[in-house]
């Protein structure tokens, strides 16, 4: 199981990035996928989950009707679009299957 992220960046309060991950060495279609994320100090939070179909979607109070979790079964991919970004979103953002499969993680950083 390979987990790959990609997408983070420094972005100014307000703005948008859209965080891609790229699985493999599992049947994708087959899992629900989460997104998880850590900023400095604090534990790891879920943001949102998708079920493998992609007809349902969960999300963290944080960040309802701002981030938008899809999937694209054919691509093997994972999506997190992130829109009016705030400071406190800042973190490492890491794409997760189920039971314990983890990516590496990328940074998001919101500042101005």
């Amino acid at each position: 199981v390979q987990l790959v992220e990609s997408g983070g960046g420094l972005v100014q309060p307000g703005g948008s990035l859209r965080l891609s991950c790229k699985a493999s060495g599992f049947a994708f279609s087959s899992y629900g996928m989460r997104w998880y994320r850590q900023a400095p100090g604090k534990g790891r939070e879920l943001v949102a989950g998708i079920t493998n179909t992609g007809r349902t979607t969960n999300y963290a109070d944080s960040v309802k009707g701002r981030f938008t979790i899809s999937r694209d079964n054919a691509e093997n991919t994972v999506y997190l679009q992130m829109n009016s970004l705030k400071p406190e979103d800042t973190a490492v953002y890491y794409c997760h299957r189920p039971l314990n499969y983890w990516g590496q993680g990328t940074q998001v950083t919101v500042s101005s």
